[in-house]
């Protein structure tokens, strides 16, 4: 089935487009500043769509500002208002997330919507289990899967009778269960739409990052999923950076390079967290898809991390330096870290000239 791609600014999604990382402003409109200072941190992590809150008219100047400051595109999240859709599309921003079932009379959709066209806006819409109705719930016997996919579809005719296309379709639960059975059931019917997938509230930390995780990872190997969200107890930065990680695992997408690093044991002959932590800073300007390893000793270093394109380990008298499973350099400790310092250098440098 050929998807669709929808453009919101210069960002398409769906088609064959990269799926796209996306998250969402963790302060208020109201506080403009802090709003702008979490973009410039979701810019410099790589985030591609940052959705935020928009609940008030009165905030309708900070959202025209921020739209017209963001280097990232933004969607503006909105609920029961019709006149919010209006004013937001109407500041310049280039897609909106709403519910077309509660944006007033029908006259008053058909407002939002010939707004929409004439704009180009791009509008999600979507179903989470927190927000179902009883008589969906009801009308599906109680069964949650069943009934998100009810409301997207009920929220999906509202649109293209409308004779509206730029849409993305979402269906989100916190149960896993839930949320994978809905998605599939949607994407058997409407999978020509783009889809943006997440497993909400998540949870924090470690919890989070694996429920979002196995969920995710799930619906991306059935081939569901445009954009993403890792909804995270956390930073929108952590949000951003777990996504990139689960693409990188799955094979999907490479963004920076990668560590290789082993969880160390009783063999280890180097402090492997200390030298990450040191190098670090260095590691993450590498290019997408660079392998970097961190082994512990000699039996793990080149061997276990022969696929790395350049790694250090381990070893009785300091550490060696090796690429592609060949050890290029051994010596003391102090002497390995500033020649691999050096060598990083070098490819920065090598990656800056070929830009």
């Amino acid at each position: 089935m050929k998807k669709r791609t929808v453009k919101i600014g210069n960002l398409n999604i769906g088609g064959s487009s990269p799926v796209r990382i996306e998250s969402m402003l963790k302060v208020p409109l109201s506080d403009l500043r802090a709003c702008k200072e979490q973009i410039d941190q979701l810019w410099a992590s790589g985030c591609e769509l940052v959705r935020v809150a928009f609940p008030d008219i009165s905030l309708v100047d900070a959202l025209r500002q921020l739209t017209t400051y963001s280097p990232i595109p933004l969607m503006a999240d909105i609920h029961f208002n019709f006149r919010l859709a209006l004013a937001a599309i109407e500041s310049g921003c280039p897609s909106i997330r709403l519910n077309p079932g509660n944006m007033g009379t029908s006259s008053e959709l058909d407002n939002v919507v010939d707004l929409a066209k004439q704009n180009r806006v791009v509008i999600r819409i979507g179903a989470n289990s927190g927000s179902l109705s009883r008589d969906i719930l009801e009308s599906s016997n109680g069964d949650a899967a069943k009934a998100l996919v009810i409301a997207v579809e009920k929220q999906l005719e509202l649109l293209l009778e409308r004779d509206f296309q730029d849409i993305i379709l979402s269906s989100k639960s916190t149960r896993l269960s839930d949320c994978l059975r809905s998605n599939y059931l949607l994407a058997q019917k409407y999978g020509d739409f783009p889809f943006h997938i997440g497993i909400t509230e998540s949870g924090p930390g470690i919890r989070g990052v694996v429920k979002s995780s196995c969920g995710l990872a799930f619906l991306l190997f059935q081939g569901i999923g445009d954009t993403l969200r890792v909804s995270l107890t956390d930073t929108p930065v952590s949000e951003v950076k777990t996504g990139f990680e689960i693409l990188r695992t799955l094979g999907i997408r490479d963004h920076g390079p990668e560590i290789i690093s082993c969880p160390t044991c009783g063999r280890k002959r180097a402090d492997i967290q200390a030298i990450i932590k040191e190098f670090l800073p260095l590691i993450e300007e590498l290019p997408d898809g660079f392998k970097f390893a961190v082994m512990g000793c000699e039996v793990n270093g080149p061997g276990e991390a022969k696929a790395a394109d350049l790694g250090i380990a381990g070893t009785a008298g300091g550490l060696v330096i090796f690429r592609n499973g060949e050890v290029i350099a051994d010596g003391q400790t102090d002497e390995m870290k500033t020649m691999l310092k050096k060598i990083i250098h070098s490819i920065h440098n090598d990656q800056k000239m070929g830009q």
